[in-house]
Protein backbone atom coordinates (compact mmCIF):
# COMPACT_ATOMS: atom_id res chain seq x y z
CA UNK A 1 0.00 0.00 0.00
CA UNK A 2 0.93 3.48 -0.56
CA UNK A 3 0.81 6.14 2.51
CA UNK A 4 -0.26 9.75 2.16
CA UNK A 5 -2.00 12.58 4.88
CA UNK A 6 -4.23 14.93 3.77
CA UNK A 7 -3.11 18.67 3.55
CA UNK A 8 -6.06 19.61 5.66
CA UNK A 9 -4.63 18.23 9.02
CA UNK A 10 -2.46 21.40 8.94
CA UNK A 11 -4.52 23.64 7.25
CA UNK A 12 -6.22 26.80 8.53
CA UNK A 13 -7.73 28.52 5.93
CA UNK A 14 -9.05 26.10 2.71
CA UNK A 15 -7.25 28.83 0.39
CA UNK A 16 -3.82 28.67 1.74
CA UNK A 17 -0.27 27.84 0.27
CA UNK A 18 0.11 24.27 0.93
CA UNK A 19 3.37 23.95 -0.81
CA UNK A 20 5.11 24.23 2.60
CA UNK A 21 2.84 21.29 3.37
CA UNK A 22 4.45 18.57 0.65
CA UNK A 23 7.70 20.15 2.77
CA UNK A 24 6.43 18.66 5.44
CA UNK A 25 4.92 15.76 4.34
CA UNK A 26 8.03 14.50 2.28
CA UNK A 27 10.15 15.08 5.81
CA UNK A 28 8.12 12.76 7.79
CA UNK A 29 8.00 10.07 4.73
CA UNK A 30 4.67 10.03 3.70
CA UNK A 31 4.58 8.34 -0.28
CA UNK A 32 1.55 10.99 -1.26
CA UNK A 33 -0.31 14.11 -0.32
CA UNK A 34 -3.77 14.14 -0.78
CA UNK A 35 -5.66 17.91 -1.87
CA UNK A 36 -8.92 19.59 -1.69
CA UNK A 37 -9.05 21.47 -4.53
CA UNK A 38 -10.88 24.48 -3.40
CA UNK A 39 -8.36 27.75 -3.93
CA UNK A 40 -6.54 25.81 -7.05
CA UNK A 41 -5.83 28.09 -10.09
CA UNK A 42 -3.43 27.03 -13.23
CA UNK A 43 -0.22 29.35 -11.41
CA UNK A 44 -0.74 27.04 -8.28
CA UNK A 45 -1.61 23.47 -9.30
CA UNK A 46 1.41 24.53 -11.97
CA UNK A 47 3.67 24.82 -8.90
CA UNK A 48 2.53 22.42 -6.60
CA UNK A 49 3.30 19.89 -9.25
CA UNK A 50 6.44 20.88 -10.06
CA UNK A 51 7.01 21.04 -5.95
CA UNK A 52 5.58 17.58 -5.92
CA UNK A 53 7.79 16.18 -7.93
CA UNK A 54 11.40 17.35 -6.44
CA UNK A 55 9.98 15.98 -3.60
CA UNK A 56 8.92 12.29 -5.04
CA UNK A 57 5.31 12.78 -3.90
CA UNK A 58 2.59 11.60 -5.49
CA UNK A 59 -1.09 13.95 -5.61
CA UNK A 60 -4.45 12.76 -4.99
CA UNK A 61 -7.37 14.74 -5.06
CA UNK A 62 -10.20 15.15 -3.21
CA UNK A 63 -13.35 17.82 -4.08
CA UNK A 64 -17.39 18.44 -3.18
CA UNK A 65 -20.20 19.98 -4.86
CA UNK A 66 -21.93 23.49 -3.80
CA UNK A 67 -25.43 23.65 -3.61
CA UNK A 68 -25.59 25.62 -6.73
CA UNK A 69 -23.70 22.84 -8.38
CA UNK A 70 -26.22 19.95 -7.06
CA UNK A 71 -26.71 17.15 -9.77
CA UNK A 72 -29.38 15.57 -8.33
CA UNK A 73 -31.79 18.94 -8.64
CA UNK A 74 -34.81 19.02 -10.50
CA UNK A 75 -33.22 22.04 -12.36
CA UNK A 76 -31.43 21.11 -15.56
CA UNK A 77 -29.57 24.33 -14.94
CA UNK A 78 -28.25 23.25 -11.66
CA UNK A 79 -27.51 19.81 -12.63
CA UNK A 80 -25.54 21.50 -15.63
CA UNK A 81 -23.47 23.13 -13.63
CA UNK A 82 -22.67 20.53 -11.50
CA UNK A 83 -21.57 18.28 -14.27
CA UNK A 84 -19.38 21.62 -15.10
CA UNK A 85 -17.35 21.71 -12.20
CA UNK A 86 -16.71 17.92 -12.18
CA UNK A 87 -15.07 18.31 -15.64
CA UNK A 88 -13.03 21.30 -14.26
CA UNK A 89 -12.48 19.43 -10.98
CA UNK A 90 -10.97 16.48 -13.47
CA UNK A 91 -9.12 19.11 -15.77
CA UNK A 92 -7.34 20.83 -11.89
CA UNK A 93 -6.38 16.81 -11.50
CA UNK A 94 -4.75 16.36 -14.39
CA UNK A 95 -2.49 19.71 -13.83
CA UNK A 96 -1.78 18.49 -10.85
CA UNK A 97 -0.66 15.24 -12.45
CA UNK A 98 -2.75 13.18 -10.02
CA UNK A 99 -4.53 10.08 -10.94
CA UNK A 100 -7.48 9.93 -8.46
CA UNK A 101 -10.47 12.27 -7.31
CA UNK A 102 -12.35 11.18 -4.62
CA UNK A 103 -15.47 12.96 -2.31
CA UNK A 104 -18.83 13.60 -2.46
CA UNK A 105 -19.02 13.76 -6.34
CA UNK A 106 -22.75 13.11 -6.25
CA UNK A 107 -24.35 15.83 -4.57
CA UNK A 108 -23.29 19.08 -2.31
CA UNK A 109 -21.83 18.44 0.76
CA UNK A 110 -23.92 19.04 3.77
CA UNK A 111 -27.26 18.95 2.36
CA UNK A 112 -29.78 16.44 3.55
CA UNK A 113 -33.49 16.61 1.75
CA UNK A 114 -34.76 12.92 2.35
CA UNK A 115 -37.43 13.94 -0.60
CA UNK A 116 -37.47 12.16 -4.06
CA UNK A 117 -34.77 10.26 -3.38
CA UNK A 118 -34.87 7.78 -5.94
CA UNK A 119 -35.26 10.38 -8.59
CA UNK A 120 -32.14 12.38 -7.12
CA UNK A 121 -29.64 9.13 -7.06
CA UNK A 122 -30.88 8.49 -10.61
CA UNK A 123 -29.72 11.98 -11.21
CA UNK A 124 -25.94 11.60 -9.68
CA UNK A 125 -25.95 8.20 -11.43
CA UNK A 126 -26.35 10.04 -14.95
CA UNK A 127 -23.66 12.72 -14.01
CA UNK A 128 -21.43 10.41 -12.85
CA UNK A 129 -21.70 8.66 -16.08
CA UNK A 130 -21.29 11.78 -18.09
CA UNK A 131 -18.06 12.78 -16.55
CA UNK A 132 -16.45 9.16 -16.26
CA UNK A 133 -15.45 9.09 -19.92
CA UNK A 134 -13.54 12.05 -19.46
CA UNK A 135 -11.97 10.56 -16.81
CA UNK A 136 -10.84 7.78 -18.38
CA UNK A 137 -9.27 10.18 -21.09
CA UNK A 138 -7.39 12.12 -18.33
CA UNK A 139 -6.09 8.50 -17.00
CA UNK A 140 -8.21 9.53 -14.20
CA UNK A 141 -10.36 7.25 -11.47
CA UNK A 142 -13.10 8.88 -9.72
CA UNK A 143 -13.72 7.50 -5.81
CA UNK A 144 -17.42 7.79 -4.42
CA UNK A 145 -17.55 8.42 -0.68
CA UNK A 146 -19.48 7.14 1.76
CA UNK A 147 -19.91 9.72 4.31
CA UNK A 148 -22.03 9.65 7.31
CA UNK A 149 -26.29 10.77 7.64
CA UNK A 150 -25.20 14.22 8.86
CA UNK A 151 -23.32 15.13 6.09
CA UNK A 152 -25.69 13.39 3.31
CA UNK A 153 -28.76 11.71 2.83
CA UNK A 154 -27.66 9.56 -0.29
CA UNK A 155 -24.47 7.93 -0.15
CA UNK A 156 -24.06 6.80 3.69
CA UNK A 157 -22.58 3.15 3.39
CA UNK A 158 -20.52 1.16 2.20
CA UNK A 159 -23.31 -0.82 0.47
CA UNK A 160 -24.68 2.84 -1.21
CA UNK A 161 -21.64 4.07 -2.75
CA UNK A 162 -20.93 0.58 -4.50
CA UNK A 163 -24.27 0.31 -5.91
CA UNK A 164 -23.68 4.05 -6.75
CA UNK A 165 -20.17 2.88 -8.61
CA UNK A 166 -22.14 -0.18 -10.21
CA UNK A 167 -24.94 1.91 -11.62
CA UNK A 168 -22.80 3.64 -13.19
CA UNK A 169 -20.86 1.09 -14.31
CA UNK A 170 -17.51 2.31 -15.76
CA UNK A 171 -14.60 0.89 -14.95
CA UNK A 172 -12.95 4.86 -14.01
CA UNK A 173 -15.51 4.70 -11.36
CA UNK A 174 -15.03 3.50 -7.91
CA UNK A 175 -15.27 4.07 -3.75
CA UNK A 176 -13.43 5.65 -1.00
CA UNK A 177 -14.44 4.38 2.15
CA UNK A 178 -13.41 6.13 5.49
CA UNK A 179 -13.22 4.55 8.43
CA UNK A 180 -14.17 7.84 10.65
CA UNK A 181 -17.80 7.82 8.74
CA UNK A 182 -17.87 3.58 8.59
CA UNK A 183 -17.15 3.72 12.20
CA UNK A 184 -20.69 5.87 12.35
CA UNK A 185 -23.16 4.12 9.72
CA UNK A 186 -21.49 0.47 9.22
CA UNK A 187 -22.92 -2.50 11.84
CA UNK A 188 -19.92 -4.89 10.19
CA UNK A 189 -16.61 -2.75 9.31
CA UNK A 190 -15.00 -5.86 7.92
CA UNK A 191 -18.29 -7.05 6.03
CA UNK A 192 -18.38 -3.41 4.33
CA UNK A 193 -15.45 -3.50 3.17
CA UNK A 194 -15.88 -6.63 1.49
CA UNK A 195 -18.82 -5.66 0.37
CA UNK A 196 -17.08 -2.92 -1.60
CA UNK A 197 -14.68 -5.60 -2.72
CA UNK A 198 -12.72 -4.40 -6.08
CA UNK A 199 -14.35 -1.64 -6.11
CA UNK A 200 -12.86 0.35 -3.73
CA UNK A 201 -10.14 2.62 -5.10
CA UNK A 202 -9.59 4.79 -2.22
CA UNK A 203 -9.08 4.27 1.95
CA UNK A 204 -9.18 7.53 4.28
CA UNK A 205 -7.98 5.78 7.63
CA UNK A 206 -8.79 8.58 10.59
CA UNK A 207 -10.03 7.87 14.24
CA UNK A 208 -13.13 8.08 15.35
CA UNK A 209 -12.89 11.60 16.41
CA UNK A 210 -11.04 13.16 13.30
CA UNK A 211 -7.71 12.19 14.81
CA UNK A 212 -4.87 9.50 15.02
CA UNK A 213 -6.00 6.50 14.27
CA UNK A 214 -5.30 3.83 16.90
CA UNK A 215 -5.99 6.17 19.67
CA UNK A 216 -9.80 5.69 19.69
CA UNK A 217 -11.96 2.96 19.15
CA UNK A 218 -12.54 2.27 15.62
CA UNK A 219 -11.90 -1.67 15.27
CA UNK A 220 -8.94 -1.84 13.38
CA UNK A 221 -8.42 -5.53 13.56
CA UNK A 222 -11.73 -5.84 11.45
CA UNK A 223 -10.13 -2.76 8.94
CA UNK A 224 -7.56 -4.80 8.19
CA UNK A 225 -9.16 -7.79 8.02
CA UNK A 226 -11.60 -6.08 5.36
CA UNK A 227 -8.71 -4.75 3.65
CA UNK A 228 -7.20 -7.96 3.21
CA UNK A 229 -10.02 -9.79 2.30
CA UNK A 230 -10.54 -7.67 -0.81
CA UNK A 231 -7.21 -8.11 -1.94
CA UNK A 232 -6.61 -3.80 -1.47
CA UNK A 233 -3.54 -2.23 -1.96
CA UNK A 234 -3.82 0.92 -3.41
CA UNK A 235 -3.73 4.38 -0.91
CA UNK A 236 -4.34 4.79 2.58
CA UNK A 237 -4.28 8.04 2.82
CA UNK A 238 -4.90 9.94 6.74
CA UNK A 239 -7.49 12.59 6.60
CA UNK A 240 -7.28 13.81 9.99
CA UNK A 241 -8.94 17.35 11.10
CA UNK A 242 -7.71 18.21 14.63
CA UNK A 243 -7.41 22.41 14.89
CA UNK A 244 -10.10 24.08 16.45
CA UNK A 245 -10.38 27.85 16.20
CA UNK A 246 -9.58 27.92 12.61
CA UNK A 247 -11.38 28.82 9.48
CA UNK A 248 -11.95 25.36 8.12
CA UNK A 249 -12.98 23.90 11.62
CA UNK A 250 -16.80 24.92 11.93
CA UNK A 251 -17.46 23.44 8.36
CA UNK A 252 -15.98 20.28 9.95
CA UNK A 253 -17.32 20.47 13.48
CA UNK A 254 -14.04 20.84 15.49
CA UNK A 255 -14.83 22.60 18.11
CA UNK A 256 -12.09 21.42 20.58
CA UNK A 257 -8.07 20.83 19.41
CA UNK A 258 -8.61 16.71 19.37
CA UNK A 259 -4.67 16.46 18.65
CA UNK A 260 -1.90 19.14 20.33
CA UNK A 261 0.32 18.90 17.30
CA UNK A 262 -0.69 18.05 13.72
CA UNK A 263 3.01 17.36 12.91
CA UNK A 264 3.41 15.47 15.81
CA UNK A 265 0.02 13.45 15.08
CA UNK A 266 1.36 12.75 10.93
CA UNK A 267 4.08 11.02 12.50
CA UNK A 268 2.30 8.88 14.52
CA UNK A 269 -0.68 8.04 11.91
CA UNK A 270 2.24 7.37 9.54
CA UNK A 271 3.49 5.28 12.52
CA UNK A 272 0.19 3.15 12.52
CA UNK A 273 -0.25 3.06 8.46
CA UNK A 274 2.84 1.23 8.38
CA UNK A 275 2.50 -0.98 11.50
CA UNK A 276 -1.43 -2.14 10.93
CA UNK A 277 -1.52 -2.09 6.45
CA UNK A 278 2.50 -2.40 6.04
Amino acid sequence: MKFAVHAALWMREWDEDVAPLLDAAARIGFDGVELSLLGMDDATTSRLRSRASELGLEITCTTGLAPHQDVTSDDATVRASGTAALRRALHTVQALGAKQLSGVVYAPWGVRRMTERSARWGRAVEALAGVAPLAAELGITLGVEAINRYETDLVTTAADATRMAAEVDHPHVGVLLDTYHMNIEEKDVAEALRVTGDRLVHLHVVENDRGVPGSGHVPWDAVVEGVRAVGYDGWATLEMFVLANQSVSPDLAIWRDIEDDPTDAAHRGLAFLRERFG
